[in-house]
């Protein structure tokens, strides 16, 4: 992961963002400069390096699509998903339909999720953060982490 936190990216008037150094930096050669972005949960998006998207590809396309909820799923997942490369200026064009979905205009949001990132409106990202207080959140890593085999401490 190339950092942690938030990272807030303007949009350019033609939809562009600029990819923050450290990330490109921390890209893998097999990426080739190369992203994929898609419609992602709660009305986010998800910028996955291209590597890490060509391995969330393989899993989807075992899914057997003779069964309609895998096959639903299937089709929502790819119908959005944009190869995106990085230009001169090291950015990348999101496409309009992706910005409609996530109500992005000008001020975003980047972070990371595990192998990939989320891209949020950055109004919508602070009210869904400022929703999850803190013992919301206390009572979500006890539900989430509290039974983990693993001592983890925070």
């Amino acid at each position: 992961m190339a950092f942690l936190g938030e990272i807030v990216i303007k949009l350019d008037d033609k939809g562009r963002m600029r990819i923050p150094t450290a990330l490109k930096e921390a890209m893998s050669d097999s990426a080739a400069n190369r992203f994929v972005v898609n419609r992602g949960f709660e009305n986010c998006l998800t910028l996955y390096p291209y590597d890490v998207w060509e391995v969330v590809k393989a899993k989807v396309d075992k899914l057997n699509t003779f069964n309609r909820e895998k096959r639903e799923f299937v089709r929502k997942f790819y119908s959005g998903a944009t190869i995106c490369s990085l230009d001169a200026s090291d950015r990348i064009n999101i496409p309009n339909q992706l910005l409609e979905f996530a109500d992005m205009k000008k001020d975003i949001i980047l972070t990371p999720v595990k192998d990939y990132y989320e891209l949020w409106d950055q109004k919508k990202y602070n009210s869904m953060i400022s929703l999850s207080d803190s013992s919301s959140f206390e009572e979500l890593a006890e539900r989430v982490m509290g039974d983990n085999e693993e001592t983890i401490d925070p």
